[in-house]
């Protein structure tokens, strides 16, 4: 989810995964420049036509941001995060239909964000697609989406159900399985309004004043630390509610799936394991980031899987490069496997976590490219 981000997590990132940060938005001029600071957030222009939109968004101040692309209710249309100080993303979003969209930076990566109208105009171009490879796509990614959220809800309903018996070794046991259906779709999860992902995921570090901490790493702390609260089971009972909320949000009449935000949500969980999971940031409590790790990497893994025939198509290079990559990861953390699941991260030592660090950021580098490849089909 979105979180702040300590030094630390920026000092993983190794010069591969700057290049993978930098080289796409360079090269790219007709991209609209995003100049952000820690204040501040100068978008070049406020308006573009319909279709696919390129913005290149460099980072001039101290604190890490991060840049979006908001429609209707606050759907997130397109986001880039981890836009370290000095650093330079391109961000690669489709907006079809004209209307008003907002977009902003995120100073520090909290909050609302500097935001500011967007305007685009022009023809819809809903149902432009001649190739048919951009709808299969979405119908393909869906229908996983839509599997992995219907095993989330059975998987949490047997972790509510140990908690509320006071199982807390059964509840343990259960925690990072029932979240590795929901680090597989976190993308997803996070284009919904109201907060629903930091509703579900928010970490205690980043609990703002004033705010109620619900969700995972709540409950993962009622586990393994201060052990069941008066107010646990509710915090249960709320998890199972957010939840369902995301169930329906994603079986709704009106939920779409656009392949361009897919490719930039395989980027996004790589991400995710460079900001948090290496550090060991995200488990604190229970040290079962592996599980989270792998989780991430399947996610990402199943959002090619979904493009996959329109990059066979633009560029199979490239696709013989990514499965390289994800085979050679796969094959460091299975050293970490201890039957079906994961020693405790604690146990990892700092050289083994920068071998991991740098699979992943080989990896980030050619999945970087997926979006402006599949972007071509617009």
């Amino acid at each position: 989810m979105r979180r702040s981000t300590p030094a630390l997590a920026l000092l993983a990132l190794t010069p591969l995964a700057l290049a993978a940060c930098t080289s796409k938005s360079e090269s790219n001029s007709d991209a609209i420049a995003v100049t952000a600071t820690d204040t501040t957030c100068d978008v070049a222009s406020n308006t573009a036509a319909t279709g696919t939109t390129t913005f290149s968004i460099t980072n001039n101040g101290s604190k890490v941001t991060e840049f979006y692309v908001f429609g209707e209710g606050d759907r997130v249309m397109g986001e880039v995060e981890n836009v370290g100080p000095g650093l330079t993303r391109q961000l690669i979003v489709s907006l079809p239909e004209p209307g008003t969209y907002h977009t902003a930076c995120k100073p520090g990566m909290v909050g609302d964000g500097i935001r500011a109208d967007f305007t685009v105009t022009g023809d819809s171009k809903s149902g432009t697609d001649e190739s048919g490879r951009l709808a299969e796509a979405a119908a393909g990614y869906r229908r996983y989406v839509t599997s992995q959220v219907a095993a989330l809800q059975e998987t949490a309903a047997n972790f509510v159900t140990a908690i509320k018996a006071g199982d807390v070794a059964a509840a343990k046991a259960q925690y990072p399985t029932t979240r590795t259906y929901y680090e597989r779709i976190e993308p997803i999860a996070e284009s919904f309004p109201d907060d629903l992902d930091p509703r579900l995921d928010l970490r205690e570090v980043d609990v703002e004043p004033g705010r109620a901490w619900t969700g995972f790493h709540r409950l993962e702390k009622d586990l393994w630390v201060t052990g069941p609260q008066p107010d646990t089971n509710a915090m249960a009972d709320q998890l199972i509610a957010d939840l369902r909320e995301l169930s329906e949000g994603i079986g709704a009449d009106g939920f779409t799936v656009d392949p361009i935000q897919v490719a930039g949500g395989a980027q996004t969980l790589l991400d995710e394991i460079s900001r948090t999971k290496i550090t060991g940031e995200e488990d604190i409590f229970s040290h079962t980031d592996l599980y989270d790790f792998q989780a991430n990497v399947d996610g990402s893994q199943a959002a090619i899987a979904s493009v996959r025939p329109i990059i066979d198509e633009r560029n199979p290079e490239l696709g013989t490069r990514i499965d390289q990559r994800f085979a050679d990861l796969d094959a460091a953390l299975a050293q970490f496997r201890v039957g079906d699941g994961f020693v405790s991260y604690d146990t990892v030592t700092e050289a083994q976590r920068q071998e991991l660090s740098q699979k992943i950021d080989a990896l980030s580098v050619e999945v970087s490219q997926v979006q402006g490849v599949v972007a071509e089909q617009q």
